[in-house]
């Protein structure tokens, strides 16, 4: 019988596979699911919440909110308009014509004399709601007029922390807490008095704020009861979910882009950037394209949800970079509003459908949507709870490489060695090129990351600098031969050649001869769900078995079994 322990394994391993929950919550989605579903549920990740009788009022918005555009804003995305349209018309279709493009305003007269084609039948009606509380899609139809506050527990790929209502940390986890709780009672059949026999993976942004981590372990531990939990980076989820040993990820969420290198598991700190923009910029820059070539629909507004979500299929559906498309296409589109009738559209479009996606790499576009700021992966600024955290750990090596230096030093009288000043902080911080002083406030800066004159930093120059600061050249190499598109905010046809060419011109003389990879559909499966997919794997496998962290040494150790079991430096 020598198959038995093999079908014994497999049995066990899908047994425990249908009691590990992996959540991934991002600033517009939340995926949710069994390691053992084929594909997680995916929801809204918003909670409303009725207001008071003359409680404050406050909605997170579904896209990015616009800011006031003044003449100098115009004038500075009127000319990266141009920039990306005289690039567009330089280039090549694949048949080696040289592309054509409709003039804006030509397109424009055309837009101005097409009116809607009413249709007898209403669209629908508000639904009206009993609960206090509503989680995920349904808020798309509440009313208006119906006194809820919405609030969306991520903004810009990080906990949405905030001086208004319901901003507090605290209130943040609590609606974290009844979203993830009404998805495992409503949509999965989980009592939450099972949970203890459940474990949970919570997928984290690359770039982490410990506080947030530690906040987040006690909630699913805690205050949720779960048997056992780890925390996992999204890229290095990203890459398990592809299938791939290495490679530099691209991250395109709703409302961030993320790039940092990963290897074996491990994503290098120093390569690790998260720039403030993402589909939902794309959308409203696609916006503010249309209304330029007098977008029909005049009473537009994407501060409305409904009309938020039409401009976003909007997008998803004429947007592409695709060059063998030229000129103005014909496109229709229905309006949609409650008690209404319905009213179809006829429009034209041309470039706008590519330089929209194209913002991506000419971010002085997505200034539509205000100034977006550059963050890496800060140092510790230490923790009480953990006395052994990394500035100890630094201060303690530094010490001992001064004493091995001085050692070997007194070794070797006879070579001089020439030592500049603060030699020794260079040899042991070459890992990690931070500044050492801790009150520095150099801290805040990016570090290395240059960004262009309006703090803005584009797709490729991200990708270009995160692999630059890869501690090898070999691993360079490897970065530069793959690189890895996850997310749903860059899925458009024919970007990722794009991406491929822009980086094929950047590369350092040294690295032309490497075949580069760029991949944007990974196991033929939508980047969206790469990383939900590559946190399930993982946790089935053996070697994630000493990654669990369960309730009780968690409340009797706290932070730092985070700092020794996490699949990350902490």
């Amino acid at each position: 019988m020598p198959k038995m322990p093999v079908f014994q394994e497999s049995c066990a391993e899908q047994i425990q596979a249908q009691t590990i929950i992996i959540i991934h919550p991002g600033s517009k989605n939340l995926r949710i699911g069994r390691a053992s579903d084929l594909n997680p549920y995916m929801l809204l990740n918003a909670v409303a919440r009725r207001r008071r009788p003359n409680g404050l009022v406050h909605q997170d918005s579904y896209l990015p909110p616009l800011v006031p555009r003044t003449k100098e804003l115009t004038q500075a995305m009127e000319e990266s308009r141009l920039q990306v349209s005289h690039t567009l018309q330089s280039c090549l279709q694949s048949d080696g014509r040289r592309r054509y493009a409709t003039p804006p305003q030509q397109i424009a007269a055309f837009n101005r004399r097409s009116n809607p084609e009413i249709q007898s039948q209403t669209s629908f009606d508000w639904i009206k709601k009993e609960q206090d509380v509503i989680v995920g899609d349904e808020i798309l139809t509440l009313n208006p007029d119906d006194h809820y506050n919405i609030h969306f527990p991520y903004k810009r790929g990080d906990l949405n922390v905030h001086s208004g209502p319901g901003g507090s940390l605290r209130s943040v986890l609590a609606d974290l807490k009844t979203i993830w709780e009404y998805v495992l009672t409503e949509k999965m059949d989980i009592p939450l008095r099972d949970l203890k026999h459940y474990r949970v993976v919570l997928i984290i942004p690359d770039i982490y704020h410990r506080l947030y981590l530690k906040e987040l372990t006690s909630l699913l531990l805690c205050e949720m009861g779960f048997g056992g939990c780890f925390l996992l980076q999204d890229h290095v989820a990203a890459t398990f979910g592809a299938g791939l040993g290495y490679a530099c990820v691209v991250d395109v969420g709703e409302e961030k882009t993320s790039v940092s290198c990963v290897e074996d598991g491990i994503s290098h700190r120093n390569t690790r950037v998260r720039m403030d923009y993402g589909g939902g910029d794309i959308t409203q820059t696609f916006f503010w394209l249309l209304q330029k070539c007098a977008f029909p629909y005049k009473s537009c507004d994407p501060a409305s949800r409904l009309d938020a979500m039409l401009l976003d299929q909007l997008k998803r559906d004429f947007c592409h970079v695709d060059l063998n498309i030229c000129g103005s296409q014909e496109k229709t589109f229905p309006v949609k509003k409650p008690k209404l009738p319905i009213e179809n559209y006829t429009i034209q479009v041309g470039d706008e459908c590519l330089i929209a996606p194209l913002s991506l790499f000419q971010p002085e576009l997505f200034r539509v949507t205000g100034a977006h700021c550059v963050h890496i992966q800060k140092r510790s600024m230490g923790d009480s709870e953990d006395p052994h955290d990394e500035n100890y750990l630094r201060e303690t090596s530094r010490r001992g490489m001064k004493e091995n230096l001085e050692q070997n030093l007194e070794l070797q009288e006879e070579t001089a060695i020439p030592s500049a000043p603060g030699d020794e902080e260079v040899v042991v911080d070459n890992v990690d090129s931070a500044p050492i002083s801790l009150n520095n406030r150099e801290l805040e800066a990016p570090r290395d990351f240059i960004v262009g004159p309006q703090q803005l930093l584009g797709l490729d120059h991200a990708v270009l600098q995160s692999i630059d600061r890869c501690p090898t050249e070999d691993l360079k190499r490897k970065m530069y031969s793959c690189i890895l598109v996850v997310g749903s905010g860059m899925k458009f046809q024919g970007i990722g050649m794009w991406l491929h060419n822009r980086i094929s011109l950047q590369i350092p003389y040294m690295y032309r001869a490497e075949q580069m990879d760029v991949i944007t559909m990974p196991k033929e499966i939508d980047p969206g769900m790469t990383a939900w997919k590559g946190a399930a794997i993982l946790s089935c496998l053996e070697s994630a078995q000493e990654l669990w962290i369960g309730r009780q040494e968690w409340e009797h150790i706290g932070v730092r079994v985070l700092r020794e079991r996490a699949p990350f430096m902490w």
